[in-house]
């Protein structure tokens, strides 16, 4: 017990108090003060081990992840601005992590911006249960949670037991990316004529996740897709 309130490795006390958390809530009573003490000491060192950085304007750059108004912002583009009189500015465009929306800023030199505590983790896709996906973290065995609306059209691309990138802000899970490409298998459309290989004839493919991707004439129903996640599109058949 004592090497879990030395621990410093989030992923651990995460795991801790989560399971802390559930025992607590089926426990007896006379348990109950253990269990809540520990789920207190646990949570108390999460956030005596959290610090929050902050970025002077001469830090900007591409890809620096930052929070503001309480939402975490990817910078995607910055342009360094030196005025004829005054202080030299920053003109930076960001995207939020959680909306997708986007943010133009003018910042003068020497402003500061406060660093967003997010962290990317590999997620094994469980199941779904209505328009919750289940993802377990594939270190810590912690399970989360994304709504339809988090997971996006990331839906069409996922089978149980794929592992995908996951986002964490706060160590609240935002996003999450499947790989680059997957394969699936077509479970309806209508038959490919024989011997035609031309890929330029395409026609409406419907996979084993219930997504539909345009794909060339001659692919049948029961075969192995791979399908590029980036862009929706068609990319090769594969055999089985």
């Amino acid at each position: 017990m004592l090497a879990v309130f030395q621990s410093r490795n989030p992923s651990i006390l995460r795991l801790v108090a989560g399971h802390a958390n559930r025992l607590c809530q089926h426990e007896a009573t006379w348990y109950d003060v253990r269990l809540r003490n520990l789920v207190y000491f646990v949570e108390k060192r999460l956030t005596l081990g959290r610090h929050v950085a902050t970025y002077n304007t001469s830090d900007f750059r591409k890809g620096l992840k930052v929070q503001i108004d309480g939402d975490p912002y990817l910078m995607v583009e910055w342009n360094f601005v030196k005025p004829g009189k005054g202080n030299a500015l920053y003109k930076c465009k960001l995207r939020n992590l959680i909306r997708g929306s986007m943010l133009d800023r003018t910042y003068k030199g020497g402003d500061s911006l406060e660093s967003a505590d997010v962290a990317e983790i590999s997620a094994q896709f469980l199941y779904r249960q209505g328009d919750t996906f289940v993802f377990m973290d594939n270190e810590s065995y912690e399970q989360y949670e994304l709504s339809a609306e988090q997971v996006d059209d990331g839906w069409k691309y996922l089978k149980e037991g794929m592992v995908c990138s996951m986002m964490l802000f706060n160590d609240n899970p935002i996003a999450m990316t499947p790989p680059n490409h997957v394969v699936l298998k077509v479970e309806y459309c209508e038959p490919g004529a024989k011997g035609n290989t031309a890929t330029n004839v395409t026609k409406p493919v419907k996979f084993e996740t219930g997504a539909e991707f345009m794909c060339p004439s001659f692919i049948n129903q029961g075969e192995l897709c791979k399908i590029d996640t980036r862009t929706g599109s068609y990319v090769e058949r594969v055999k089985e």
